[in-house]
């Protein structure tokens, strides 16, 4: 399941774009454009001098061109292990951002779903068997995507608008497909590798390590020392200053576009 940031790396010299990503060597070198979430409040700033409700937030949001924010996310859930986190969610009072897997997931835990959705919590798309998108032909690409948005609707009533891409592959064609499905590709800077241990100590460390304003945290619930690390994250997230906010609450005013990748 890991959506490890090795997947990704700056290298591909001279590109003109506003972030560089590169695929490992399984997918070459592959460019695209990216935009982090304080240019998106940013941009939607500067269209707030022509147009005032560019600059209006969403009811309850937190302004994150104030406070010192950052997002949560966990990626490949529901699992076992769930509704712990859910519960240390509630007790915290903090709301994050889930990227659904579906196969032996949401399919598994149905019941889990639109409790995931609950509190303020934003759900998001990770695939419905977490194949690597760039791998795949578009009409794979395309059902991979709608068969995962198309099941949390059915639970929920709503469609995700969010999407990760397993690995954090992507590219122009998946950005493409993705567009015409109404999803905006989040991508993150701050990971644990949690896949790789059950250490939750360790786990803590290394998120605290990689911290900052404006940043993107991916974990994963269904790895054993995942759960019991995250009261310990949150508290000492908070003791540096940060607030925690879901992922378009990092962005707003901004709303996150279709077919557009954004990565801190």
């Amino acid at each position: 399941m890991p959506g490890t940031p090795s997947a990704i790396r700056r290298r591909c010299a001279g590109a003109a774009v506003a972030a560089v990503a590169l695929a490992t060597a399984l997918s070459g070198c592959t460019t695209y454009d990216t935009q982090s979430p304080r240019s998106a409040r940013n941009a939607a700033a500067k269209k707030a001098g022509a147009d005032p409700s560019a600059a209006a937030l969403p009811a309850g949001a937190v302004d994150c061109r104030e406070a010192k924010c950052i997002a949560l996310t966990f990626d490949a859930g529901p699992s076992e292990h769930t509704p712990a986190l859910l519960k240390v969610l509630d007790e915290k009072k903090v709301r994050v951002t889930f990227f659904l897997l579906g196969h032996n997931h949401v399919d598994k835990y149905p019941d889990l779903v639109a409790q995931m959705g609950r509190n303020g919590n934003v759900l998001g798309n990770h695939t419905w068997t977490h194949r690597r998108l760039t791998d795949l032909e578009p009409a794979e690409i395309r059902t991979e995507l709608d068969r995962l948005n198309t099941a949390v609707e059915k639970l929920t009533g709503e469609r995700p608008t969010l999407m990760r891409p397993p690995q954090g592959r992507t590219n122009k064609e998946v950005a493409k497909i993705s567009k015409e499905l109404g999803l905006s590709l989040v991508l993150w800077n701050d990971t644990a590798s949690d896949y790789a241990t059950t250490d939750s100590a360790l786990i803590h460390k290394r998120i605290l390590k990689d911290a900052h304003r404006d940043g993107i945290i991916l974990l994963h619930d269904l790895y054993k020392g995942t759960v019991p690390a995250v009261p310990g994250i949150i508290d000492s997230l908070r003791a540096e200053g940060y607030t925690l906010v879901t992922v378009p609450e990092l962005m707003a005013p901004a709303k996150p576009e279709p077919g557009k990748i954004y990565k801190p």
